[in-house]
C-alpha cells in the first residue's frame, strides 16, 4: 500500500511541471509602488537599481551609467566586461534608445543589505515541444554610496 501510494503522489507532483502557472509582469502603473520601502536607504537603492536597469541597460545612456556607476564597477556575467570604462565602451557602441519610465517584464524587486534584487519575465521555447512557456530571470545589484557597484546574473557563454 505504502508503494502504491509513493507511486500516486510521485506522479501526481511529477505532472505539477506541466501545470505551470504562467508569469506575469508589473503593470507599468503599480511600478512605482514596489519601489516605496519603509527604509529610506532601501527605498533609494531600489530606485537606483531600477533606473539603472530602464537608463543604462536598456536605453543604453552613457551619461546615466557614469553617474550611476562605480568606477570599479564589478560585473559578474562572462559576456560583459568589468569596470566602468569598459562596461560604457561595450555597452556605448550599441547606440542609445529612447527610455521607457517603466520596465516592461519586471516581476518584482527587493532590496536588502545594499543589495537589490529583480525579477523579470522570460518567456522561452520549450525545446521538446516548440511551445513557448514563461519562467523567472533574476539580477542582483549591490550598491555603494550610491553607486551601482556589482552585478550578477544568469549569464551564461553561448556557442559560436
Amino acid at each position: 500500500m505504502k508503494k502504491y501510494l509513493a507511486l500516486m503522489l510521485l506522479g501526481l507532483f511529477s505532472t505539477a511541471a506541466f501545470a505551470q502557472v504562467p508569469v506575469e509582469a508589473i503593470p507599468a502603473n503599480e511600478q512605482a509602488a514596489w519601489l516605496e520601502d519603509s527604509d529610506p536607504q532601501e527605498a533609494a537603492d531600489k530606485r537606483l537599481a531600477y533606473d539603472f536597469w530602464r537608463l543604462v541597460l536598456v536605453a543604453r545612456d552613457m551619461d546615466a551609467a557614469r553617474r550611476m556607476m562605480d568606477e570599479d564597477y564589478i560585473q559578474h556575467n562572462p559576456n560583459i566586461p568589468t569596470g566602468r570604462a569598459p562596461f560604457i565602451q561595450f555597452f556605448g557602441s550599441m547606440g542609445e534608445q529612447e527610455p521607457l519610465d517603466h520596465i516592461p517584464d519586471l516581476v518584482g524587486i527587493t532590496a536588502d543589505n545594499r543589495h537589490v534584487t529583480m525579477a523579470f519575465l522570460r518567456e522561452l521555447e520549450n525545446p521538446n515541444t516548440g511551445e513557448t512557456y514563461t519562467t523567472t530571470w533574476f539580477d542582483m545589484f549591490r550598491i555603494e554610496d550610491g553607486r551601482v557597484a556589482e552585478h550578477w546574473d544568469y549569464g551564461t557563454i553561448a556557442p559560436r
